[in-house]
């Protein structure tokens, strides 16, 4: 039986000793409600008060075994409240050992610290991915919605080396600090850039004076919502065709995406150190070479056909969802 059910047993048992001590005293001594309720609970608790009237000698029998099962309640309820309490605390530790035993096998994933607006969007995003996440969260309320929905999640304080430590940082190819506050923030980046130097780090900011702190401290990009929020309600009195254009270009799940980058370091061997044209995407699959990335983290916007696919560099792909697909199959 589970040590729940066994506390809600004993309380039970309790306030039926209560009954019968009650209809016990006013049947035997003939006495009021309130009066029965009084030598019962006297007894069961053994204060050691007066008694009300002199008990007969069925009264007193009565008594004792009162006493007597009050007694057996009272051990059967303590054992009960205190395996409750330490099952409940075991249960939690073998929890959380578990779920820290599955973020150590974790490589290439991805950290978010803060689970607060900004920080959940990422989260959905990372599972849209199917990319593996890990969540660092200090709030009780949202550690539980986070359990809930199966979430990886390290309990503690996102500024503590421990606790990003714990997220296995040292295997991670991604972290994204999403806290209100910005000095929060940089303190994380600068953590997280000593635990990881090879880590891809996207901070969030608030004031224009953090942008260039977080920078210095690390951060590999940083998003300032209101800002971007700003500009893109402003495209939309501006441009709005073009704005709704890009927005349906969706970057989602494999089913629905309309980009894809193209690393050229994963493509065939027969196409390395040749040209887009060579590639020949748009034939083959029906989509087009709108951008391409240099070795040198260079961007380049609608690229020549003539352009070389040299290693480190990478293709930006526009296509619809089926041509993306078919896109994955070929490559």
């Amino acid at each position: 039986m589970r040590p729940k059910s066994k506390f809600h047993i004993s309380l039970l048992l309790l306030f039926f000793v209560i009954a019968i001590g009650i209809i016990g005293y006013v049947f035997i001594e003939n006495g009021s409600f309130i009066d029965s309720f009084y030598m019962t609970i006297i007894t069961m608790s053994t204060v050691g008060f007066g008694e009300i009237h002199q008990l007969t000698q069925a009264g007193k029998l009565f008594t004792i075994f009162l006493i007597i099962i009050s007694l057996i309640v009272y051990v059967y309820a303590v054992t009960s409240l205190t395996e409750y309490i330490a099952n409940e605390k075991i249960f939690q530790n073998l929890k959380y050992k578990r779920v820290q035993k599955k973020i150590n096998k974790l490589e290439n994933h991805s950290v978010v610290c803060g689970y607060g607006r900004n920080g959940r969007q990422a989260v959905a995003k990372l599972k849209q991915f199917n990319m593996p996440v890990v969540v660092i969260e200090k709030d009780k309320a949202l550690i539980e919605e986070l359990d809930q929905d199966n979430i990886l999640f390290i309990e503690g304080d996102a500024t503590e080396d421990e606790a990003i430590e714990k997220a296995s940082l040292n295997t991670a190819k991604s972290l994204i600090t999403a806290l209100p506050s910005d000095a929060d923030n940089l303190f994380v980046v600068l953590s997280a850039r000593q635990l990881n130097k090879n880590l891809t780090i996207i901070s969030r900011a608030s004031s224009e004076t953090s942008y260039k702190k977080l920078l210095i401290a690390g951060a590999s990009n940083i998003i300032m919502p209101d800002k971007i929020g700003g500009m893109h309600m402003a495209s939309l009195v501006v441009t709005p065709n073009l704005v709704e254009f890009v927005d349906r270009l969706n970057i989602s799940n494999e089913c629905e995406t309309n980009l894809e980058e193209v690393s050229i370091d994963d493509l065939p061997e027969e196409f390395k150190n040749k040209t887009i044209l060579d590639l020949d995407l748009r034939k083959r699959t029906g989509c087009n070479v709108i951008g391409f990335k240099t070795d040198g983290d260079n961007y380049v916007v609608n690229p020549e056909a003539t352009t070389k696919l040299v290693p480190h560099s990478s293709l930006i792909v526009l296509g619809r969802p089926n041509q993306i697909q078919k896109l994955r199959e070929i490559l």
